[in-house]
């Protein structure tokens, strides 16, 4: 496994980190402040109703605990008692109702931004990453939000509420050591809570990684299936995979059982808080201090108290866990982005479609420098080729055309325009690849040929199709142009899938085309059928053709020879077979294995 594939979403330690999260979430809140703030007054609504009902009922039993010929039905306390029993319920029924809405909407809007910034990352990133891991990281991130909210607002915040307007009842109308036992207990419980889950977050951090880390296997396994066959290896990719679970079910097992150490001791303190409280209540009572009323009313508010209370532990634990869960999402967008529009980008204006490498150098990483130096242009409506042995830059070259990354050093311009002063969408709308894998989405070949501009009419889908001499192959399929092509496009085979891919940028229509190694996994007599119609797309527009085989770019209008990251050779074919020198040896070596080949 790559060493950086999970380093971009390791959570950052607790602490200021969570808040920094906690607080990301807040605009995404306030959108809807008319909703949230009456979502909150619904929420002390319904815990004033809740606290006030011990109140009654304690005015109830007082009423009711008569000699026979004083008692009389207290209707009225009876009645407001079911009323209060209706609000706390309803308040909080109806919050939830309101409140959805706003929680929907965040994680809409969140799960988006994600996406959007994924997309917007470089390609370097992309390369490196576990696309199995950042799903993962993504779907438990958005559904950690939800969590989260509706804890800290709706679990948390109304509990420490009722706890303190509980304790501030019992010392105001009983006496203070009610108020004390109550605030002490109350303490006792939250520091055993927070010291134990602390300890026990490392393991539940651990479990998610490893989580993440063998669920990208698996998916890495079944992308590269056909490999695994080649191999024999399903029981060497099902060891792998059968680690990280191992791993991940050891860290499991200790997040239960330190969850189990939790319940105990929060149970303990609970025992313990409840026991002396109503000692002294029922101490008070013998002694005449208190009513019976005031005794039910000190059981009532502590089974009221204690019940939300207990589930503090199972509530902090799962906040940890959503705040680590959102923090690994917004890690993905903490990223920086290695390609960045200038703040004064422009469209750019393609007027004539010239393109021009000035003394470019670059390197994918520092110590391991790929281009030299650079220098060409291909003038408008022409087409230059590249071609040399691999490893000498020539795929670089139509990356950094494309701006998948920016030039060490020189520039690139379109018609006099750098394009690192122009947008991205404008640069990248006015060029078209072909690749040399194409890989096609998991759905129909009528989706796939339309990608290439999705607002496209039917007609022009098919024009492009006619124009790619795919047409006659998709209406001869039994489900024609809705035939699914499988992922990445399996089910079609090399030739099909370029002609896919021709169509689709002939449907684009760019003013620039790059054709990088758009043949190179094709057979010799597939490559001659599709090369005639690579040429066709690419006259009258500025090409860049990034070759191996010499045979594709004979009719080129100039053909650079790289080697090392240098141009050493640069004329046409003629020309530089003259020469005798880099161009001339590489394109014996092809003819003579064509001539073996053809032979065989």
């Amino acid at each position: 496994m790559h060493p950086d594939v999970h380093s971009h979403t390791a959570p950052p330690p607790p602490g200021e980190h969570s808040l920094r999260s906690l607080g990301r979430l807040f605009p995404y809140l306030w959108e809807f402040r008319a909703r949230v703030l009456l979502a909150l007054a619904l929420l002390v609504g319904a815990k004033l109703a809740s606290v006030a009902v011990p109140l009654i009922l304690k005015e109830i039993i007082d009423a009711l605990d008569q000699p026979r010929a004083e008692l009389v039905v207290p209707l009225a306390l009876i009645i407001g008692y079911g009323v209060l029993r209706f609000a706390s319920t309803t308040f909080s029924d109806l919050r939830d109702v309101i409140f959805a809405k706003v929680t929907q909407r965040a994680m809409r809007r969140i799960s988006m931004a994600v996406f959007k910034h994924l997309h917007a990352l470089s390609l370097r990133f992309h390369l490196e990453r576990q696309t199995g891991g950042i799903t993962r990281d993504i779907e438990r991130g958005s559904k950690a939000l939800s969590s989260l909210v509706g804890y800290l607002l709706f679990r948390i915040t109304p509990t420490v509420l009722e706890i303190l307007m509980v304790a501030g009842i019992l010392f105001v109308k009983l006496d203070w050591v009610f108020g004390v036992l109550t605030l002490i207990t109350l303490a006792a419980y939250i520091g055993f809570t927070i010291t134990i889950t602390e300890w026990r977050t490392q393991f539940v951090r651990r479990a998610n990684t490893l989580d993440s880390e063998a669920y990208g296997r698996a998916i890495d396994s079944l992308l590269n299936y056909e490999t695994v066959k080649y191999f024999g290896n399903e029981k060497y990719e099902a060891e792998r995979y059968d680690k990280s679970l191992i791993e991940w079910e050891a860290m499991s097992l200790k997040s239960q059982r330190s969850l189990g150490y939790l319940n105990a001791a929060q149970a303990g303190v609970i025992a313990i808080g409840v026991t002396l409280m109503v000692l002294r209540a029922a101490a008070g009572v013998v002694e005449g201090t208190l009513t019976l009323g005031d005794l039910v009313m000190v059981n009532a508010f502590l089974l009221q108290m204690f019940q939300p209370l207990s589930f503090l532990g199972v509530m902090y634990r799962q906040i940890k866990e959503s705040i680590t869960d959102v923090e690994r999402m917004f890690a993905l967008m903490q990223r920086p982005r290695e390609v960045e529009d200038a703040q004064d980008a422009r469209e750019l204006d393609v007027v004539a479609g010239e393109v021009k490498f000035d003394r470019v150098s670059f390197a994918y990483n520092a110590d391991r420098p790929i281009l030299h130096d650079v220098s060409f242009s291909v003038p408008a409506g022409k087409t230059v080729a590249a071609v040399g042995a691999s490893g000498a830059g020539k795929s670089t070259l139509a990356r950094l055309l494309f701006r998948f990354y920016d030039v060490g050093a020189g520039s690139i311009t379109i018609d006099g325009q750098d394009i690192r002063h122009v947008t991205q969408d404008s640069l990248r709308a006015a060029i078209g690849v072909v690749p040399q894998d194409t890989v096609l989405f998991n759905d129909s070949i009528y989706y796939n040929i339309a990608y290439g501009r999705p607002d496209a009419t039917r007609d022009q889908v098919i024009e492009a199709a006619r124009a790619a001499h795919i047409l006659a192959f998709i209406e001869s399929l039994p489900q024609g142009w809705d035939t699914v092509v499988g992922e990445r496009g399996l089910k079609l085979s090399g030739g099909e899938k370029q002609r896919v891919a021709i169509a689709r940028t002939l449907l684009k229509n760019p003013a620039i085309l790059i054709l990088d190694e758009a043949t190179s996994a094709l057979d010799t007599k597939t490559e001659k059928a599709i090369q005639g119609e690579l040429l066709e797309i690419a006259r009258g527009r500025t090409s860049l053709i990034i070759a191996h085989r010499l045979s594709t770019v004979v009719e080129a209008d100039e053909i650079l020879v790289l080697d090392g990251g240098r141009i050493v050779e640069r004329g046409r074919h003629p020309g530089l077979l003259a020469q005798n020198g880099v161009y001339a040896h590489m394109w014996a070596l092809q003819q003579q294995a064509e001539a073996e080949d053809g032979a065989a």
